[in-house]
């Protein structure tokens, strides 16, 4: 992040602009989320609320950053939305090509270790996007986290964006081993509703992608 003010800053005085100019602040760059996952028993759940802000101002209130890459295996992020749709189209791509040459589906673990790749050559330039990958192989249910510059940390949940902390903290009293994905659905929702009630930057309700050997199953819920 101070990376990118500074460059900003450079920018910005070069251009003839002082800089304190409103542009200028670390707001209007790092835009606010809030996106949590995490795995049950039988599956795993991704969700994140649905607004879209540069610092005070709220660009849209239907923005989507959870995004299907496999019929299994699913990707919830947060940062610059254009960001996070290149990685989840690309990362689609690669994984539809995958499975062509050999002729089974990649796993959640493969899947990681894409998007890692993909961010670690991209980490001169990163794409301003924290990813949280999770699915179902053969049953056993994974998820990973990732930061911009592709560090990957196996977990059993974990949650990316401005309200990260409060969702984490929900998370952190709440989730147990064995939930069921039932369970795990209004957990998951507790943590969104308990970021957006304080983060300013979060909030206009949630998509889910609930992950069973079933396949992948995509929600919307607004909230009171």
């Amino acid at each position: 992040m101070g990376s990118v003010s500074l460059d900003a800053t450079f920018i910005a005085t070069e251009l003839g602009f002082a800089p304190s100019a409103r542009f200028m602040s670390e707001e209007g760059f790092m835009p606010g989320a809030t996106t949590v996952g995490l795995v049950c028993k039988d599956g795993a759940i991704l969700a994140s609320e649905r607004r879209y802000s540069y610092g005070t101002f709220v660009m849209s209130k239907v923005a989507k950053k959870v995004f299907k890459i496999t019929d299994n295996i699913g990707v919830g992020c947060a940062g610059i939305i254009g960001d996070m749709q290149v990685l989840a189209r690309e990362a689609n791509a690669y994984m539809s090509i995958y499975r062509y040459e050999r002729g089974r589906p990649g796993t959640v673990k493969n899947t990681a270790k894409l998007f890692a790749s993909i961010l670690s050559s991209r980490r001169l330039f990163p794409y301003l996007a924290q990813t949280i990958i999770a699915g179902i192989d053969d049953g056993v249910p994974e998820l990973f986290v990732l930061d911009p510059i592709g560090s990957v940390l196996g977990d059993k949940f974990a949650a990316v964006g401005t309200g990260a902390e409060i969702a984490m903290g929900v998370l952190e009293s709440e989730y147990r081993d064995g939930l069921s994905v039932e369970e795990g659905r209004p957990l998951i929702l507790r943590a969104i509703k308990s970021a957006v009630a304080r983060d300013i930057s979060s909030g206009d309700g949630v998509d889910l992608l609930i992950i069973t050997h079933n396949g992948i199953k995509e929600e919307s819920q607004k909230f009171a």
